[in-house]
């Protein structure tokens, strides 16, 4: 399975929000400037030869829906790049984020808190 493009991740995480949707609705919930009618639905179709959607016919119509849940494609996609551009070291992420300062103090402490309650079960 392909990694999805930005437009393809905004489609899917509206897909997702709703669970199933005709292209119109997908449209209608996408953040302006709204793509044209047409433009999303050659992005869906792509979609779908990927394997990322499938869907359900109406006579003419089809109604789409995810055929990977977010949580998978996150996971897939995260350690991914966890691999590729942090020498496959959640370490490396987590320094990183910090020095970007992307995550606080108290966000790590919370963070070791998880993991430590992980551990004593």
């Amino acid at each position: 399975m392909n990694k999805l493009t930005n437009k393809e991740e905004e489609i899917m995480q509206v897909l997702w929000k709703l669970k199933k949707a005709f292209v119109k609705e997908v449209v209608a919930d996408l953040p302006k400037p709204k793509p044209h009618y047409n433009t999303v639905s050659t992005v869906i179709r792509k979609m779908e030869e990927k394997g990322f959607i499938d869907h359900e016919s109406f006579g003419n119509t089809h109604r789409y829906f995810p055929t990977i849940s977010m949580e998978e494609y996150r996971k897939k996609y995260f350690t991914s790049a966890i691999h590729n551009y942090f020498e496959n070291s959640y370490k490396n992420v987590v320094s990183f984020f910090a020095k970007e300062e992307k995550i606080s103090a108290d966000e790590l402490r919370e963070i070791i808190k998880i993991i430590e309650s992980k551990q004593n079960k």
